[in-house]
């Protein structure tokens, strides 16, 4: 979190009261304190300095320079110079941030070289004038408010909307943008082509705010997001029992944008919970079914990625137990939600409306408004209870793993992973690798790449079938004499 250090103009008997006031004031504030430290000459711990040096130095360190000028001029140094007039002039050399308020609506009662200062003090900058300590503590607090404004350190509307710190349109990913064009196009009738520029599609979706690419723009389109919002990672963690326990059997922190997060975070979950497999019986795809409905996870982990509070340094978190998942994040309801509303009809009411539009164009939020209700009924539907929400240090959402008919998956021989073995149950016959992923419900390709396909291949599991040419076209993977031993075992364990 950043802190702004203000230095207090130095000594003056006038003003020990306002002072000893602000001081009090900035640290005893919510909001002043968490971006701010004041800084009086009379706190700082005593040295064997010259006074003179010991506040200079303070200027030095200080990120704001708050200057109160009254009737007196205070002391003057052998040059006929003041504490105050030295720290503003070194405030003005180092360019500091100078706040200057000046006590009284008339100059004519001040001490001459008061008088000047205050004049060069005006030439220089915008001063304020004050009559009380009530006015200058109001004074200081909008003066500070818009410092943190400027700052972009606080925002007047949704942190979606706002432009993002030291982003810029060249930040952005074109391939992620007409990969979402496409998409967009063909889940909702986009309007715009793929020959769109990134302007013109940051522009349709409200995404710039003054020419500069928003919190929004960034967490859907940016190379590497998380260079501009930390904390907008996601992580995944399985635990065999039902709490949390070290060692952690499968940890994975993800980062990229918002699509990639969820497919990933997805994929993971997938990889660790039970399969059934039918046969191409009804049709050419393998039918498959998860203990707890893909459409369901999908949900839990889309909003907790689009509603979460992207100001909070938390990270949303999917946690599989033997008994539940669970997937937090730091945020809440909207006022005019409850917990209780969440299971009847309801309006979309998103924390983030700039990002959840772009997830709901893309496919990846189904209808506006409707995924608890959603959740709730596929759950019903595969037999498992109700999904649990709650509200404590954030917001949970909990789906049970009881009552689906599918057992937990069976621990298979270490010779190979639940990824492979969950590959080997799907594949039959030649398929393509599309194919394959369509039948895990998987769609980030590196993983499905690294943890289940070439895993699978170095277990000598599959092969090829254009073995001399890995990258053709035509390629397609089928089972190894190994591989077929392997899926009957698996078969006899699932009581197939």
């Amino acid at each position: 979190m950043t802190t702004l250090r203000i230095f207090v103009s130095s000594v003056q008997k006038e003003f020990a009261e306002e002072r000893a006031a602000l001081r009090d004031y900035l640290r005893g504030d919510a909001l002043m304190r968490r971006f701010f430290e004041p800084v009086l000459f009379e706190d700082v711990p005593a040295a064997d300095r010259r006074a003179d040096a010991v506040y200079l130095d303070e200027v030095e360190r200080c990120d704001i320079y708050l200057g109160l000028l009254g009737n007196e001029y205070g002391y003057e140094d052998a040059e006929g110079v003041s504490p105050t007039q030295r720290e503003f002039e070194l405030a003005t050399r180092r360019n500091k941030l100078r706040l200057i308020f000046v006590k009284g609506g008339d100059d004519r009662a001040k001490h001459s070289k008061m008088q000047a200062l205050v004049r060069r003090a005006g030439s220089d900058l915008i001063r304020r004038r004050f009559a009380s300590a009530a006015e200058l503590l109001a004074a200081v607090y909008a003066a500070l408010v818009q410092v943190l404004v400027d700052r972009e350190l606080i925002r007047s509307g949704p942190f979606d909307a706002t432009a993002c710190p030291k982003a810029t349109i060249a930040e952005l990913d074109t391939e992620r943008m007409a990969w979402f064009i496409r998409n967009a196009r063909q889940m909702r009738g986009f309007p715009l082509s793929e020959a769109a520029t990134p302007e013109e599609l940051l522009t349709h979706l409200n995404l710039l705010d003054e020419g500069r690419p928003t919190h929004a723009a960034v967490l859907l389109f940016a190379r590497q997001p998380q260079r501009f919002l930390i904390a907008s990672e996601l992580k995944c963690a399985h635990f065999h029992g039902t709490q949390v326990a070290k060692p952690i059997p499968s940890y994975q922190v993800y980062k990229g944008t918002v699509f990639e997060l969820v497919d990933q975070a997805v994929d993971f979950v997938l990889s660790k919970i039970a399969l059934s497999v039918g046969t191409r019986a009804a049709g050419p795809q393998v039918p498959v079914r998860y203990e707890i409905p893909r459409e369901v996870i999908a949900e839990m982990i889309v909003n907790a990625v689009a509603h979460r509070d992207y100001t909070s340094d938390g990270s949303v978190q999917v946690m599989l137990f033997s008994d539940r998942i669970e997937v937090w994040n730091p945020g809440g309801l909207p006022p005019s939600l409850t917990l209780e509303k969440l299971r009847q009809p309801h309006g979309s009411v998103p924390g983030n409306p700039l990002l959840a539009e772009p997830m709901y164009l893309a496919g990846y939020i189904e209808r506006m408004g409707t995924g608890t209700r959603d959740m709730i009924q596929r759950c019903r539907e595969a037999g498992l209870p109700e999904p649990e929400f709650s509200i404590g240090d954030g917001f949970v959402t909990t789906v049970r793993r009881v009552g689906s008919g599918i057992h937990s998956a069976p621990e298979v021989t270490p010779e190979v992973t639940p990824e492979v073995a969950r590959l080997l149950r799907v594949l039959t016959g030649e398929m393509a690798r599309a194919e394959i992923m369509a039948a895990l419900g998987l769609k980030d390709e590196k993983h499905f790449r690294e943890q289940y396909q070439q895993a699978a291949i170095i277990a000598g599991m599959v092969e090829m079938t254009v073995a001399d040419k890995p990258k053709s076209r035509l390629q397609k993977y089928r089972l190894t004499a190994k591989g077929s031993t392997m899926r009957k075992l698996l078969d006899k364990e699932n009581g197939a």
